[in-house]
């Protein structure tokens, strides 16, 4: 279904202030990733709490490790599809401009694929440090451009069903 323009979108709006979330996102990730970085030793969990630690870990696949394993030619192809995903929602952030909720989205999802491309280019993994648990069983960790990437899928479905509903 194709996404129309509302009252307040523009053809040819102004990318800044997404690009700005972008930025943000991007930052924040980068500077938290040097800190764990520098902090802690890889593999060595810190408690916070009794249900999440900090911990240094490197994922040399996709979300869930996903083809951590296979052999190295992995960095390339999604560190591709990140730019390819960038210009595709750069794109998307010059259509729909105007429409706050989507671009919001957009931004989030574009600064944690940036972050974690940084990450691949300049190490050969991405890192992750976030370590939810319960018990003996461990969320895979996860970092603040993953974090990011879900919080602006999650916008981008309540967007998607207030806009089918007719409610934005």
């Amino acid at each position: 279904m194709a996404r129309t323009m509302s009252k307040t979108s523009t053809a040819s709006g102004s990318l800044a202030p997404w690009l700005g979330i972008a930025l943000i996102v991007i930052l924040f990730d980068q500077l938290t990733k040097i800190a764990v970085r520098k902090v802690f030793a890889y593999g060595v969990p810190h408690e916070v709490t009794p249900f999440f630690n900090l911990i240094l870990v490197f994922n040399r696949g996709a979300a869930f490790s996903f083809l951590a394993m296979a052999g190295g030619w992995q960095r390339w192809a999604f560190t591709a599809l990140g730019v390819v995903a960038a210009l595709v929602i750069c794109y998307l952030l010059k259509r729909h401009s105007g429409q706050k909720m989507f671009c919001t989205a957009l931004a989030l999802i574009l600064g944690g694929a940036l972050g974690n491309v940084i990450d691949r280019l300049a190490y050969g993994h991405v890192i992750d440090f976030l370590d939810f648990h319960v018990g003996g069983w461990h969320w895979p960790a996860f970092n603040l451009a993953d974090s990011a990437i879900t919080i602006g899928a999650i916008l981008l479905v309540i967007d998607e069903l207030r806009r089918v509903r007719g409610t934005r």
